[in-house]
């Protein structure tokens, strides 16, 4: 499987409509604490604008609800993993895509034959707040050696001068998300990943 090498993590379907138009083609829709119905209705809406613009869509977290909305991409954090019924998730056809942050969620994740690994943050990031240092370019290029073929995300505290670094280190997505929805021109950053990542994809 290849992604693409521009990774977009959006946390509302709002967000989805506004930057899936300028050529997205890999987004995850990240949302935290809202009740069921109104999940539904966000997955929705993100699946909606994703087929019109032909764009994939991932949800993240909840594999339940993207089995029941015929969803095809899902991708877990480790917490999540281990509560998970991945046979269902494959069952359901569904793709699965996983985080890690050290060589033990690194094995818990291999075990679930994931679609592919996330490794963050790679660098600083002002996401949440981590446990975990920045993981450098060198963790990057060992997680690819210890991977091989299964695609490699990176993730965290990545910006457009960032990206060759990731990739030359063996990444084969990059993963944003407050270099552009923090951004003054959110559109036109988007723009600038699209194409700072062209060559890769």
């Amino acid at each position: 499987m290849k992604l693409d090498p521009f990774y977009l993590i959006l946390d509302t379907a709002a967000w989805i409509e506004r930057l899936v138009p300028s050529g997205v083609r890999l987004v995850q829709l990240r949302i935290k604490d809202l009740d069921e119905p109104a999940l539904r209705r966000e997955i929705r809406a993100a699946k909606a604008t994703c087929a019109r613009h032909g764009c994939q869509l991932i949800v993240n977290d909840y594999w339940q609800l993207a089995i029941e909305e015929a969803c095809d991409f899902v991708h877990l954090g480790q917490e999540d993993l281990a509560d998970a019924d991945v046979p269902a998730i494959r069952r359901a056809g569904m793709k699965l895509g996983v985080s890690t942050h050290d060589h033990a969620e690194l094995e818990a994740a291999l075990a679930a034959s994931p679609d592919y690994v996330a490794l963050g943050p790679v660098y600083p990031t002002i996401l949440k707040a981590m446990k975990w240092a920045p993981q450098g370019l060198d963790r990057l290029a060992e997680w690819k050696r210890r991977i091989g073929s299964l695609p490699l995300v990176a993730i965290g505290g990545l910006n457009v001068t960032r990206i060759d670094g990731v990739f030359a280190h063996g990444a084969d997505s990059a993963a944003v998300v407050t270099d552009i929805t923090r951004h003054a021109d959110p559109e036109g950053r988007t723009r600038q990943w699209l194409a700072a990542t062209a060559q890769w994809r």
